[in-house]
């Protein structure tokens, strides 16, 4: 059993952290609590090696170590420099760039820019659970404004709802809880409604601003609306208020901090700051030990987030 000393900063992780054997003996408790199971076939029946584990079913009979069916497999990063770019990563409240993280622990951009968007998978929520109560939705474009391109970049017809230059995130609030994001192919009915089936309770309140995509919403939902045309922000209790508020953050940290933000990866990053936003309450040890528990079968290859063409 690992004793945990308090972490107030990356140094401390790093120094009590020293030792390798100590990385892997605190995964294997942070992911498996004690009891092992093989990652190939989910047999709890294995013995230990020198060098790992071997399940112990004759069907399977396979070796393997902590980090197989983690986003760490097959790392050539030392599991100490895997803990400190975590912790950062969750800590920052805009995030950090390759190049900067690249910098701090002495590793190429490119590597620290893979091992950021593996450590974006821990940010997946392993039970996710839908919204109930009252629930804001809003969209919003993510892209650079025309207005600030180079005269030879400048694209037409580009302004509005215009989907040219810009991809639109639609993100779900539960006033005083969490938030989801997810990147879409246009704000249509036909994209944004079965968002609203699979993530809100049937029942709920659902606030929103008078779009279109809205227009199906009322037929699962207690659906309220505030007119932003004609410059109605609040009616008593009705707002997006909430989910605008995290639009600010998100752009501010992507503006700021990344620069640019390619459509094929928009959504580890928009996971990245929901992460942190529905985390806001807890401390950044809390974070550290949550996300080396949320470990299991979320493996990212190259290969596979390289031909990540979703929304292109």
């Amino acid at each position: 059993m690992i004793q945990v000393n308090q972490f107030k900063n990356v140094l401390e992780v790093l120094d009590f952290f020293k030792e390798e054997e100590t990385c892997r003996l605190y995964l294997e408790q942070q992911r498996w609590n004690g009891k092992v199971t093989c990652p190939h076939c989910g047999h709890e029946h294995v013995y230990r090696t020198n060098r790992g584990f071997k399940c112990a079913d004759k069907t399977c009979h396979k070796k393997f170590s902590v980090l197989v069916g983690t986003p760490m497999e097959h790392t050539k990063i030392k599991l100490r420099y895997w803990f400190a770019a975590v912790y950062i990563l969750s800590a920052l409240k805009k995030g950090i760039s390759s190049h900067q993280l690249g910098r701090d622990l002495g590793i190429s951009q490119k590597c620290a820019w893979f091992l950021n968007m593996r450590i974006r998978q821990m940010f997946i929520d392993p039970t996710p659970e839908k919204l109930t109560m009252v629930v804001q939705a809003d969209e919003t474009f993510v892209g650079g404004k025309n207005k600030n391109r180079h005269r030879d970049k400048k694209v037409k017809n580009t302004q509005g709802r215009s989907f040219k230059d810009k991809r639109p995130v639609l993100g779900l609030l539960q006033p005083g809880g969490k938030i989801r994001t997810f990147q879409m192919p246009n704000t249509g009915p036909d994209s944004i409604q079965p968002l609203l089936e699979q993530n809100i309770e049937r029942g709920a309140v659902l606030m929103t601003d008078e779009w279109a995509g809205y227009m199906y919403a009322n037929k699962d939902f207690c659906h309220v609306a505030v007119e932003h045309r004609v410059g109605q922000y609040v009616d008593g209790m009705v707002h997006c208020n909430g989910v605008e508020n995290f639009w600010s953050h998100l752009k501010r940290g992507l503006v700021g901090v990344y620069h640019h933000v390619s459509f094929k990866h928009l959504n580890k990053y928009c996971l990245e700051y929901s992460y942190r936003f529905n985390t806001r309450k807890d401390t950044n040890e809390e974070r550290f030990h949550s996300l080396l528990t949320n470990i299991n079968g979320n493996r990212l290859s190259w290969k596979t987030l390289v031909n990540d063409n979703r929304f292109n």
